[in-house]
Parts: structure tokens; sequence; C-alpha cells
């Protein structure tokens, strides 16, 4: 992070499929710019541009214990940081869900590359940031969410932002928690990056 606490973090809401759309946010300091994303190329591109301190995503990025793939039918259900999840009483798809096969094949997938570019890549989830901060996920109320993000002190949000692109915002304010110390990594290095306190 720079002197004064000017980091650049790209928070990446990911979809499963380049059909849908990927929510991607570049916080400069506390001011967000989000965008709407659909390729891989799109996501990288972004990256690249921004030359981030951290990239959190949005997605599963790491294996529960026993299997060797996604599609593996062998091993356990939970990760550790699931289970983590489980006992802060903080509501998630298990990744072993049908959907979630697809989301975790993208992430692991999407993460190798950022990584071949030597950035940071961390595994969070922007819907349990909003639980510990007590805002609106935004399933629940879009227009909550952004305003609690705003109490927080982000800038550059616009009304009319979509709820990928907010969720984005909120994984890129949790990568900041972790630069300045207020971030813990549930389950490990390879676990789920949860915010300690606020990212100020």
């Amino acid at each position: 992070m720079a002197p004064g606490g000017r980091s650049v973090i790209v928070g990446i809401d990911l979809a499963g499929s380049p059909r849908r759309p990927t929510g991607v946010c570049i916080l400069r300091g506390i001011t967000a710019q989000a965008r709407i994303a659909h390729s891989d190329e799109e996501i990288l591109d972004t990256v690249v541009r921004a030359k981030p301190d951290l990239v959190p995503i949005d997605a599963p990025l790491s294996l529960p214990p026993g299997r060797k793939t996604i599609h593996d039918r062998t091993g356990a259900h939970l990760r550790e940081c699931d289970r983590q999840l489980q006992r802060r009483g903080i509501r998630f798809f298990p990744i072993t869900l049908g959907p979630m096969r697809m989301l975790t094949e993208r992430g692991l997938a999407l993460k190798a590359k950022i990584e071949a570019l030597g950035y940071r890549v961390v595994e969070c989830y922007p819907g349990a940031a909003q639980d510990i901060w007590r805002i609106p996920r935004q399933r629940r109320d879009r227009a909550g969410l952004r305003q609690g993000l705003q109490a927080l002190g982000v800038k550059g949000l616009a009304s009319e932002m979509t709820g990928d692109e907010l969720d984005a915002v909120t994984a890129a304010l949790v990568g900041r928690c972790l630069l300045l110390g207020k971030g813990d990594m549930l389950g490990g290095q390879n676990g789920i990056l949860v915010p300690r306190g606020k990212p100020e």
C-alpha cells in the first residue's frame, strides 16, 4: 500500500458463466470505479491496467479436503473456511452444489491467470462482509447496500449501479481491510477473507 493508505484494489464479483454479468471494481484509496464485464479477457485487462495491490474475488478459490477437482464426488462438502462461516451464522451456498461448481471452476482458472501476471489473489464473500458491517445484502435492498457502503466512506457510487457492481465494491473494500490489518483469512491463507473492522 502506498503512503497515506492509497492502495489500489480490484474487487471482482465473479459470475459462473461469461454470459452472465461480472461486477468489477477498481478501488483507489476509498474511491470506487465499477463496471460490468463478461469475458475473462475483459476482467484480466482491468487487472493489468489497474496494477492492483490485491485482487479479492467473490468465488470459491479452493477445494474441500479430499477433492482433486470440483467434479470429484469424494471428499468433504465443506472447507474449514465454510465451517467458520457457519459458526458465525453467515448464510452461504456450499461450493459442491450444482451452480457453484461452475463458479468454482471459473474462479480457480481466473485465480491462476491473475497470479501468473504477478498479482495477489484472495477469496472473499461480500455477503459475509455485509452481514458483519450490518448493511443489507444486494438481493434484499440494493439501495440500502449502496447507502451502507457510502456510510463506510466509499466515494464514487452511482444510484444506477447494479447489485453485481456493488458486490464488487464490497469485495474491494474487504481487500482494503486486509491491507490495513483489519481483515482475517478464515481457514488459513487459502480460505475466505472477512473484515475484522471498518475499512478506515
